[in-house]
């Protein structure tokens, strides 16, 4: 389900990754790419020629599919083939681990210290190591994006009144600007929240936990968008994009992360892309729901 790394997210620190670190993902990918602005297949070569001129490049992903790691790696590497600087946005790490992140970036700290002091998510070696090893290889920045856990685990359980309580230390690590309304992106969070209940999800119990919940989303959103709305700032008029990777569920529709990167950063282009695991990529025909999903639907095989 789409809500299960948020509750993952919000209910636990995960260790550190121990495994062996796993060689970046080459070869070929199955997938088929779909540009729904002119509502045809087209190839990833193309795509990426396309993505490389926007401004920021927002990439959705299912967190637990092996083939939409790969083509993430791709997607990076398609872009360093045609020389375009990036910066690497990833919602996997939070803002105050930036300094340890960047220290690895410029090999002041080995891999192994990096791990401890980073709070990876579990399957880094296997999911997200070879986007960052990418960076390092090509010397582009890495942003660590998104709001402390913690701090989104306090409100989930008290809702807005949590960021209000945040000292001097902490704030700064959440989004200072957060507009949540009820809007179609609530609806369809409360409709993901309705499904954990029917399941007998944790936590989910009611219309107020729904709320508080929201609330959480919506603050990861506000500050991922904050924290990209930033770098592009600090490119100062340079080319390249903002790649930032993320949950599918905070960009499809061109909603939460991407709504609010969009609202800070009016006139820029902000590209959607949206990784859609299938079954058989032979039968793949796009919906009205899929079309409106993102600028681009990269669809591979599960």
């Amino acid at each position: 389900m789409i809500l299960v790394a948020l509750y993952v997210l919000l209910s636990q620190s995960p260790a550190p990754s121990t495994a062996a670190p796993a060689p970046a993902a080459s070869g070929y990918v199955p997938q088929r790419v779909y540009d729904t602005r002119r509502a045809a297949f087209t190839d990833f070569e193309t795509m990426l020629a396309d993505l490389a001129g926007a401004g920021v490049i927002l990439v959705g992903e299912q967190h637990d599919d092996p083939n939409t790691h790969r083509l993430e790696a791709a997607v990076l590497e398609g872009l360093a083939r045609r020389r375009v600087p990036v910066v690497l946005s990833l919602e996997m790490f939070e803002r105050d681990v930036q300094h340890t992140l960047d220290a690895y970036l410029a090999g002041t700290v080995p891999e192994e210290e990096f791990l401890k002091g980073s709070r990876p998510w579990p399957r880094y070696a296997t999911d997200y190591r070879a986007l960052v090893e990418i960076a390092r290889a090509h010397s582009w920045p890495v942003l660590a994006a998104n709001v402390p856990r913690r701090i989104a685990a306090d409100v989930a359980k008290s809702g807005r009144t949590a960021v209000d309580a945040l000292g001097s230390a902490d704030r700064p690590l959440a989004a200072r600007d957060l507009q949540c309304p009820r809007d179609p992106y609530f609806d369809r969070f409360a409709k993901e929240m309705a499904s954990h209940r029917k399941a007998g999800a944790p936590g989910s119990a009611d219309d107020a936990a729904t709320e508080r919940y929201y609330w959480a989303q919506c603050l990861k959103d506000e500050t991922m968008a904050e924290s990209i709305a930033g770098a592009v700032a600090k490119l100062d008029g340079r080319p390249g994009p903002v790649v930032h990777v993320t949950g599918a569920f905070h960009s499809d529709f061109g909603a939460g992360t991407a709504e609010r990167v969009r609202r800070r950063l009016e006139g820029r282009r902000v590209a959607v892309m949206s990784i859609v695991p299938v079954e058989n990529l032979d039968t793949v025909v796009p919906g009205d729901e899929d079309r409106r999903r993102a600028d681009y639907l990269v669809y591979t095989i599960r």
